[in-house]
């Protein structure tokens, strides 16, 4: 049996919720396959990524009846919050509408999948756009509330779902876009990720958790997903026991960004991967995690990095270890074999030549040689290389979502993966035919590069959509992009300088990790008030080693963010040392240098006909107030 939390009134039979057996599929589903990962229909579990996470058709007549009685006024709005989160919803700040998060665990979306979305997008979401998150789902605003059940049995046909993209479950598991193609991976993590997700979802030790948690699956020790600011984190590792090769993870616990940052410190160096182990350890920090009430009493100190930090690692550990001893492990079933994703993409890579022939690049393109240098690496698999497509602000049309699943139909063998820097990476691209999907990306308008460089700048959605923003924070991304775009760095060095923001100190956008990172605030002037941001420097997270940024003892005016982004470069490419990168620089010449270049912007601004701009958030045309969403 699912273990019972004695928090939860329902009890929800095994052989409803439970994950069933993944049948193998030969090659990736045709379009229109059925409705993939519905229990009733277990042959249509095709083996590919992004069918991952089971559908159960009756969570959608439960989701309108539900709602039908909210309509009528027969169900309180906190009663209702219990039926939206669990189902990937959250409330906007504008009335009457809703954002649905749709899970892509470990990234792996199929085209069929970006097919639907380009559907509903232009059924459902009138700004006609979708959103990839740092986390690598997809999310669709501005949904009124009757469209919501339709907009997820419509996804529900390729085998998306956004159950429990939001509430305090475990989310999207993220993984390494690259998973499987790396050089520096003990091996792929990719089956591993899903029998986790698998597990996981609809599993009552985890519905309703004092707060959310997020789980990371890197692919080597250069942790790509940066598991260190992770609730879990998991990193493979391989030990010789008993003569024989045996595959496990380092398991991360207690990491997290937001009001408290933390780094997450290591549960167990080594737990076995094949036997389910990881598996089994995390349901046994999970059943702790929620046993704790005291963790329920203040929302914004309930993540289990509180715990961790509050006890320490080694009592921790000992909890855990304690739970493992309990009889609840022998009702469990860690069956890799029934819960594990399995799929040869290799074998099913496209074959040259390509209908057509493939056109041949101009060596004297520029634009070309910068998008291969900066968007596109080799895969160990010798002839094949990914492209990493950048996607400014993390939003697509419809268009563009179509124009992506042809590309990636007829050029990558239908494999794709969306990333933490939200970005789509394109997997097993044949190096013959790199130039010919860059001119097919310059159709749709993604043919840019600068792939995770400082022009890929990245925010979350801010005061756009989001109830507990304080500043547009996507409007502040594209007037960065656009100064830095001004500058026109060829400097390699400063192209890997990484800028991040948030619309609030929660940390969406992971701002605490950027080497330049900011969150929304606000200042004061007189009877009116002025859109800002608190910056940070230093921040790290390439190369496996992960580092909270030095806060900046100035309050930046909105309007004077990227004024002071230029400073900041302007003073590194000025005064470094030969070879010295930007962490190093905060390093050596400390905080009140970055504070000292930028004091005349953090200066008050008084209210007046020349500094009415000031009072106007970016992308905005009222003046600013603090507001928060209903």
């Amino acid at each position: 049996m699912w273990y019972q939390s004695r928090s939860h009134a329902t009890t929800v039979a095994r052989d409803q919720e439970q994950p069933s057996h993944m049948t193998t599929s030969a090659t990736p589903p045709a379009a229109g396959a059925g409705r993939a990962g519905s229990l009733d229909n277990p042959e249509l579990h095709p083996e590919v990524p992004g069918y991952v996470i089971p559908i159960i058709e009756r969570e959608f007549d439960d989701f309108d009846t539900a709602a039908a009685r909210f309509a009528r006024g027969e169900m309180e709005q906190e009663e209702f919050d219990g039926v939206l989160r669990p189902q990937g919803v959250y409330g906007q700040r504008q009335p009457d509408v809703q954002m649905v998060r749709v899970k892509v665990p470990f990234g792996g979306i199929t085209p069929d999948q970006l097919d639907v979305f380009a559907d509903v997008i232009e059924r459902y979401a009138p700004l006609r756009k979708g959103h990839i998150t740092t986390r690598q789902c997809i999310q669709v605003h501005h949904l009124p509330l009757p469209d919501l059940s339709l907009l997820m049995r419509d996804i529900s046909r390729v085998g998306l779902t956004s159950r429990e993209g939001c509430g305090n479950t475990v989310r999207n598991v993220t993984g390494d876009p690259r998973a499987g193609l790396l050089a520096d991976e003990p091996f792929d993590p990719t089956p591993y990720a899903a029998a986790y997700a698998r597990y996981f979802v609809r599993n009552e030790v985890c519905q309703l958790m004092p707060r959310k948690f997020k789980t990371a699956f890197a692919s080597s020790d250069a942790d790509r997903v940066i598991t260190g600011i992770h609730d879990g984190g998991f990193i493979p590792r391989v030990r010789e026991v008993d003569g024989r090769e045996v595959r496990g993870f380092e398991i991360r616990i207690g990491g997290g960004t937001s009001i408290m940052p933390r780094i997450a410190p290591t549960l167990f160096d080594f737990v076995e991967a094949d036997n389910g182990d990881f598996i089994k350890v995390t349901e046994a920090v999970l059943r702790i995690y929620d046993g704790r009430d005291e963790l329920r009493r203040n929302r914004a100190r309930a993540r289990i990095k509180v715990l961790v930090d509050a006890i320490g690692m080694d009592a921790f550990r000992e909890l855990v270890e304690q739970e493992l001893a309990g009889d609840w492990v022998d009702d469990r079933d860690y069956d890799l074999s029934r819960l594990a994703y399995e799929h040869d993409e290799e074998a099913h890579a496209t074959a040259l030549p390509l209908p057509g022939g493939l056109p041949a690049p101009d060596p004297s393109n520029q634009h070309f040689a910068r998008f291969a240098d900066s968007n596109v690496q080799p895969q160990r698999h010798q002839g094949f290389s990914t492209v990493e497509v950048r996607v400014p602000r993390g939003d697509l049309t419809p268009e563009q979502f179509r124009g992506l699943a042809s590309i990636i139909r007829e050029f990558c063998g239908g494999y794709a993966r969306t990333t933490i820097q939200q970005n789509i990476v394109l997997r097993w691209v044949r190096d013959e035919a790199v130039y010919a999907v860059w001119q097919r990306l310059g159709q749709i308008g993604l043919d840019q590069a600068g792939a995770d460089e400082i022009r890929d700048v990245v925010s979350c959605p801010g005061s756009d959509s989001c109830r507990l923003a304080i500043t547009s924070s996507m409007g502040l991304n594209r007037a960065i992009e656009e100064r830095v775009t001004e500058m026109g760095i060829t400097d390699p060095l400063t192209r890997r300088i990484h800028v991040k923001m948030s619309g609030c100190p929660n940390g969406c956008s992971q701002h605490h990790i950027a080497n330049i990172g900011f969150y929304g605030a606000s200042l004061k002037v007189g009877d009116r008030t002025l859109p800002a941001y608190v910056p940070h420097v230093g921040g790290q997270y390439e190369g496996g080693e992960v580092a909270i940024g030095q806060r900046l003892k100035v309050r930046l005016p909105a309007k004077r963010v990227p004024e002071a982004v230029s400073r900041w470069i302007t003073l590194y490419q000025g005064q470094r040392e030969d070879g010295e990168e930007f962490n190093a620089f905060v390093a050596r010449v400390g905080t009140p240098a970055f504070e000292d270049v930028v004091r005349d912007l953090a200066l008050p601004v008084e209210y007046g006909p020349g500094t009415v701009d000031e009072f106007i958030d970016w992308s905005r045309s009222e003046e600013f107030e603090v507001t928060r969403g209903r």
